[in-house]
């Protein structure tokens, strides 16, 4: 299993199968009553159960117009986006993975102050652009704690959807004396402490040749501010209707050994298969022109597409969670975001309006009943739940697509998901990803997803 190793939160371009095989704040949708730490039932609640996550997302007009902008402007229209006016100016930048140095000239607008519904120990931020060739974009996040300090600017991805001007990189060796910058979440050291992020503001920087009309687009950047509570077990929630939606099936490993420059090749592609299984569900996929550089007669190329376009040249792997969504809405009129459910009742919610998920978890062979593996870092696909309440996955850690459907006890694969905190085979405490997912919806909804979208907090 290969996983970077400067990041506390799991992170999933670690494979599962080489073990074995806008505006919107918190909603009900992400309370959560006290976990149970001793695996038994729940006692109710004495009080209104607290949230957990808070959303915020600028996209509309108003978003863009309400921030400040410098050398921006907005084009309006059913999908309003930030592009370049005038240059505010002309820098340099040398690409640390190429050593190569080019001027670009760029242009800058800054979110109004968000403050969070939850104090937070973890902001991760995610984005949705165009950026043609000859453009990129930088995306900054700035927190502000409770005693009224604030952080420094804090990159979290410098993005391109090509690679052929910038390598897509976060940046590690980022701090303050209360948080760090892991990949692509910034989080507190020590949240015993009683340290929380109470507002960000983020900070969009478009670049582009000098002299040239290039513009990147901006139509959708934001963040997901968080406070889960460390736990190894977490509620059972109660099943709902079953239904299952026809996401295509892709295996991760039919691709063991192809393109090893991006993350070592496809045993570690769980993240962008996954991607790429929703992207195609919403009729979208690369054209012939995109997947020409793909070796030919290689089964299922866009899946290779997937890998080479989200991977992370920092961190080394596919796995960075904004580059997934930022991939996926590169394609027509797709939203994404890299948001937290608070249970799979939030899951149901969403598949039962047609919008599969995309889950992190991380779990010991005989933590997953039927997974026949045990991983560190792992996507899977939800599109669906049976009559009992369990869990119908597309779990790309499978040997070919016929074997992609899996069928996962519900009350395993929540915990897996949820928990925030694990053994590993030794015995050894790690982290979990405390319920991280990632949604895509495309921007023509209908009134029943909309509804449930806007109650989860991602439009």
């Amino acid at each position: 299993m290969t996983s970077p190793t400067s990041r506390r939160t799991v992170l999933t371009a670690a494979i599962a199968a080489a073990a074995g095989a806008s505006a919107a704040t918190a909603s009900s949708a992400f309370a959560s009553p006290a976990p149970s730490t001793s695996g038994g039932p729940t006692a109710r609640p004495s009080a209104a159960p607290k949230a957990l996550v808070d959303n915020r997302f600028w996209h509309t007009y108003t978003d863009w117009r309400r921030g400040a902008g410098d050398g921006t402007r907005v084009l309006p229209g059913l999908r309003p986006g930030l592009v370049i006016a005038s240059p505010a100016g002309r820098s340099d930048y040398t690409d640390p993975h190429t050593g190569t140095t080019a001027a670009w000239e760029y242009a800058v607008w800054t979110s109004p102050e968000h403050r969070c519904a939850v104090p937070a120990t973890e902001v991760i931020a995610s984005w949705n652009a165009r950026t043609p060739a000859g453009t990129w974009i930088q995306t900054e996040l700035s927190g502000r704690y409770a005693d009224g300090t604030a952080t420094p600017w804090f990159v979290m991805g410098r993005w391109a959807s090509g690679d052929g001007d910038i390598r897509r990189t976060s940046v590690d060796g980022q701090g303050d004396p209360h948080s760090t910058v892991w990949t692509d979440t910034l989080s507190v050291d020590d949240p015993a402490s009683g340290v929380r992020l109470v507002s960000y503001r983020l900070r969009l920087t478009l670049y582009r040749t000098p002299g040239s009309r290039l513009t990147p687009t901006v139509w959708r950047a934001g963040a997901m501010a968080s406070d889960v509570p460390d736990r190894f077990t977490v509620p059972a929630s109660a099943p709902g209707p079953a239904r299952e939606l026809p996401v295509p099936r892709y295996s991760q490993n039919v691709h063991i050994g192809q393109y090893p420059e991006y993350d070592n090749g496809g045993e570690a592609w769980c993240s962008p298969t996954s991607s790429q299984m929703i992207i195609e569900y919403w009729g979208r996929r690369p054209t012939a022109r995109d997947l020409a550089w793909v070796k030919p007669g290689l089964p299922d190329p866009q899946v290779c597409h997937a890998a080479r376009y989200t991977y992370d040249y920092q961190y080394e792997g596919c796995g960075n969670w904004p580059f997934n969504a930022a991939y996926a809405a590169t394609y027509r009129d797709l939203n994404a975001v890299v948001t937290r459910l608070g249970s799979l009742d939030d899951v149901e919610r969403l598949i039962r309006v047609g919008i599969p998920v995309i889950t992190s978890q991380s779990f010991l062979k005989e933590e997953l009943t039927g997974a026949g593996y045990g991983t560190a870092g792992h996507l899977m696909t939800v599109i669906g739940f049976t009559r009992e309440g369990d869990v119908i996955a597309n779990d790309p850690a499978s040997p070919d697509n016929r074997a992609v459907r899996r069928v996962y006890r519900r009350r395993e694969f929540e915990n897996i998901w949820l928990r925030t905190k694990r053994y590993d085979a030794n015995g050894a405490v790690r982290s979990g990803t405390g319920g991280v997912c990632y949604v895509y919806w495309p921007s023509d909804l209908s009134p029943s997803r909309r509804r449930v979208l806007r109650e989860l907090g991602l439009v």
